[in-house]
């Protein structure tokens, strides 16, 4: 469902409001009512980022944390060749002389 950016934007302000209304009154660690605005926060905010890309092929400058963590752990699966030393590497460098050598 495509809204106007408009109305997709006063929508991601009203959940801004809504959280800060939760944050400020928490009642404890685990308020269910932080959470809950936490998450209609974040998805009224995509709503909004999204409608603003459809009509005017326009982003924010803003990241959700759980897309953060997303990269991160996408990163964390990716390898550089400085944290392996020589010894890890095995027999590979030899192999790629014998094939100079053919």
């Amino acid at each position: 469902m495509s809204l106007e950016p408009e109305v997709a934007l006063e929508e991601f302000l009203s959940a801004v409001r809504a959280h800060f209304s939760a944050a400020a009154h928490r009642t404890s660690d685990t308020d269910a009512r932080v959470e809950a605005t936490y998450m209609a926060l974040a998805d009224a905010f995509e709503i909004y980022e999204d409608a603003l890309y459809n009509a005017f092929d326009e982003v924010t400058p803003f990241e959700l944390f759980d897309d953060i963590e997303d990269a991160k752990d996408d990163d964390d699966d990716t390898y550089d060749m400085d944290d392996f030393d020589d010894d890890d590497l095995g027999d590979f460098d030899d192999d790629d002389e014998d094939d100079d050598e053919d």
